[in-house]
């Protein structure tokens, strides 16, 4: 299955038809990064970043929940969707009536490198994508030599609460995560976003519990009340920026220049 799959017929447009529909947050930025937010015409209410330009781009529901009329009403030439972040009944109702829709699904931190050039081909912005690709390339070579000092060890990285959830090792987040020596567990699942216990067998190989600000949003007391339970006594406990681990796009180099500095801080912070 490719990486990064074009729904539709894509073409280079003129700049001047070109009109945007993001309905994937982490992409939205990206599109706006390679100079497009001009052509930006809308996008779901998790599209949080750049928040200045985005403050005047309407919004056309959440990433599971598009409101089809509304977007229709836009008139976009391209809707730009993702695999996990869409339902697909629901791309496939938008590719109707809307000429050109991208499907992306990047599984892997250097599937941004194709991701960053498909973005960047079609709008006729190669240039600001091979800029980017250079600014990953550097970090990720960073990251890679920040990896070599850190010792392997197993992480339980939540996303959910009632039921907690985690991610099993073929999704983006896993991925990112190994780039630091952090291996998630459980170390085989059935579902891609798995729901746990914190009992003993799932906590059997996890030295770090890492609780992510999305998609559910934990907060401080919610590390407290994880640290407080007896199945957890002696390992870390912390809250970690999900957007660092998850966001594809160009908040990725972001990410891999966070990830090694986290992870070492995390180690110096004493054990509450």
């Amino acid at each position: 299955m490719p990486l990064v799959d074009a729904v539709g017929t894509v073409h280079r447009p003129a700049e001047g038809d070109v009109r945007i529909v993001s309905l994937v947050p982490s992409i939205t930025e990206l599109v706006c990064d390679l100079g497009l937010g001009d052509q930006l015409v809308g996008r779901t209410g998790f599209c949080i970043h750049p928040r200045e330009r985005l403050r005047r781009v309407p919004k056309v529901g959440g990433t599971k929940d598009v409101a089809v009329e509304k977007l229709r009403r836009l008139a976009p030439t391209h809707v730009i969707a993702n695999v996990d972040e869409n339902r697909k009944e629901t791309v496939a109702e938008i590719a109707r009536f809307v000429p050109h829709v991208i499907v992306t699904h990047p599984l892997a931190p250097l599937d941004n490198l194709p991701l960053y050039r498909l973005i960047g081909g079609v709008f006729g912005r190669a240039r600001e994508a091979d800029a980017l690709c250079g600014q990953f390339e550097d970090a990720y070579a960073a990251c890679e030599r920040a990896r070599a000092g850190l010792a392997p060890q197993g992480v339980l990285y939540l996303i959910w609460r009632k039921p907690w959830m985690t991610v099993a090792r073929d999704t983006y987040i896993s991925r990112t995560l190994a780039l630091v020596n952090w291996h998630t567990v459980p170390d085989a699942a059935a579902d891609r976003y798995p729901a746990v216990e914190l009992d003993a067998a799932t906590l059997a190989n996890a030295a770090v519990v890492l609780l992510s600000s999305e998609p559910y949003m934990f907060r401080e007391p919610h590390v407290a009340e994880v640290r407080a339970m007896p199945e957890l006594r002696g390992r870390r406990v912390a809250l970690i920026d999900g957007e660092m681990t998850s966001w594809y796009g160009s908040r990725a180099i972001a990410g891999l220049e966070y990830l090694p500095r986290f992870r070492r801080e995390l180690e110096i912070r004493p054990h509450h």
